[in-house]
């Protein structure tokens, strides 16, 4: 049986899923019930019908909240792993000592934020 090259399989791989994407996304166009009205096509949002032209403006410490959500998000993302793992031969103390640095640099840019106000809600 004749071989083909390692690029002829990835593309037919890409081929291969371009093609079910398409027939998927036309299988369910084919079979979906279409009854387009003036209400169904009107933008919604979270329950508000659209008035006016949308601009608002919003506080920037609102943005500065969701910026430090995220900081210990990742925080928390990267500290469960660790904890699973410490345990386990080869970690030890020094693994400790670098966790320790990674959580004194998120306590002193806390400190930091809190210095400034920037976790005051107001």
């Amino acid at each position: 049986m004749h071989q083909l090259p390692p690029y002829a399989i990835v593309g037919l791989v890409v081929l291969s899923g371009v093609a079910l994407f398409l027939a998927g996304t036309q299988g369910t166009r084919l079979l979906r019930p279409a009854a387009p009205t003036p209400g169904k096509l009107t933008t919604y949002e979270c329950g508000v019908d659209p008035v006016g032209d949308g601009w608002a403006q919003s506080n920037i410490r609102y943005y500065l909240y969701a910026y430090l959500y995220v900081v210990f998000a990742v925080d928390a993302m990267y500290l469960l792993p660790w904890a699973t793992v410490l345990t386990l031969p080869g970690f030890g103390w020094r693994t400790l000592a670098e966790m320790g640095v990674f959580l004194g640099v998120l306590a002193v840019g806390l400190a930091h934020a809190w210095r400034r106000g920037l976790l005051r809600w107001v």
